[in-house]
């Protein structure tokens, strides 16, 4: 559906409004760099700064990883005796080494589940982000929308102000129109105030979520300047509004199934059964070896010459006697506990957070086929048909500024509505973690 509003106030948006904000930047020494969402998701998940942040734990995990495979540096032993003592012992020079048992596989083991986890945060950081992109860049198209329209009612009461003076002047009327007129126009005047503040807010946030490090001053503004009537906005898919979308126990299941922070909280019971093996693999002594050369020396030999040799020695460490680790045991297994009641929480809070998303979905669904079938159409004609009785003088200039505000009050909630259409269907997709979920799919 083609209406009115959406097919002639982005003339006006560029003229009052963008080229305004530009030349106020341009003089604060900033660029307005316009930029469409599927640039803006690429730039931000090649750019963004918390981004990078996280992906530099996967490489600190796959460190970890040789770290944990690491052996036991040995140690350089000397032996020197002195004295009477030393006339007849060898003197010894040699290297011990400590071999751990049944303990590098665990702790390699946990070093790999910690790294899968992590490349799941990345993924699920990079999802997050690329749908707040998404919807920040909704929101400011929103924001660049209703300033449009309120300009273009701006032009209305502006016509009506003019057919006012051109009575008045003409003895057809009273000056109370004239005033009235610009009373409802100066009204209008602090709405636009207030929505170019909400424009310039919407771009902060994309640019805030983009959040880029930028050698200049470039702040990012959407290629689009109004929302369109359609199905598919900002490269998304919405739902089919002439079918009516499946009850939420139908799509409840198939809808967590690639829920990223459910996988993750289940990678932490792995990362704990892991951790309370290298606990227990703690009891396991471990074998110390050594060796070297000997000799002694040509004033102590029988034979008055150097005597060489060489010794070897070993031990066992770590002998689990006086403590045996019970209370870290004790602790790693209430861990494995914690981590799976922690895993059903996550997949409770999953459901309703899911169940809270669909709802708000719903609505906002509801409310746009409402001012779509019945609010907009039938508004829009009756301020057509207000303008021209009031230029014929068949009706009172109140009566088309109370038709005008109330029109002005519907196109701002169709455009809030459509608005929240697009944004809540982000929201859902976030809680399913799948930005190609299809609600009509038959659930298998």
């Amino acid at each position: 559906m083609k209406h009115r509003i959406m097919n002639k106030f982005i003339k006006t948006l560029l003229t009052a409004l963008i080229t305004s904000t530009i030349t106020l930047n341009t003089c604060l020494g900033e660029e307005i760099k316009k930029i469409d969402l599927d640039d803006a998701i690429e730039l931000s998940l090649s750019n963004n700064l918390d981004l990078q942040a996280a992906r530099i734990d996967v490489v600190l995990a796959k460190n970890n990883i040789k770290s944990a495979n690491r052996l036991k540096n040995p140690d350089v032993n000397l032996f020197y005796n002195f004295g009477n003592a030393g006339k007849s012992e060898p003197q010894q020079i040699g290297v011990s080494e400590t071999l751990e048992i049944a303990k590098r596989a665990p702790r390699k083991n946990l070093a790999k589940s910690n790294l899968y986890k992590k490349e799941i945060e990345v993924k699920l950081s990079e999802f997050t982000l690329e749908m707040d992109v998404r919807e920040t860049y909704a929101d400011l198209v929103g924001a660049k929308t209703i300033m449009g329209c309120l300009l273009e009612q701006k032009e209305l009461l502006n016509e009506l102000l003019n057919i006012a003076q051109n009575k008045y002047s003409s003895n057809k009327i009273s000056q109370t129109d004239v005033i009235q007129a610009q009373i409802a126009l100066n009204q209008l005047e602090t709405k636009i105030n207030a929505a170019k503040t909400g424009v310039t807010t919407a771009r902060n946030n994309f640019n805030k979520t983009l959040n880029l490090k930028e050698t200049s001053n470039i702040i990012y503004d959407t290629k689009e300047d109004n929302l369109p009537d359609e199905t598919v906005f900002i490269s998304l898919k919405t739902p089919d509004l002439n079918r009516p979308i499946p009850p939420f126990e139908k799509i409840a299941n198939r809808a967590l199934e690639k829920r990223l922070d459910i996988a993750a909280s289940k990678q932490e019971i792995d990362i704990a059964k892991k951790n309370a093996t290298i606990i227990e693999r703690q009891r396991i002594p471990d074998i110390e070896i050594s060796g070297g050369y000997s000799y002694l020396p040509q004033s102590h030999s029988d034979t008055g010459r150097i005597e060489p040799g060489a010794f070897a020695a070993a031990g066992i460490n770590n002998i689990p006697v006086f403590y045996t680790y019970k209370p870290e045991i004790q602790n790693a297994k209430l861990q494995v506990q914690q981590a799976q009641i922690k895993y059903e929480s996550a997949k409770n809070k999953a459901l309703k957070d899911l169940n809270s998303a669909y709802d708000r979905f719903s609505t906002s669904r509801t409310n746009l086929l409402f001012y779509k079938q019945k609010l907009i159409k039938d508004s829009e004609e009756l301020i057509k048909i207000s303008k021209k009785n009031y230029y014929a003088g068949k009706t009172d200039l109140t009566s088309v500024i109370v038709m005008q505000q109330s029109y002005q009050d519907i196109v701002t909630g169709y455009i809030n509505a459509l608005t929240d259409y697009y944004t809540d269907w982000i929201d859902f997709l976030r809680e399913v973690n799948n930005e190609d979920f299809d609600l009509f799919e038959e659930n298998l």
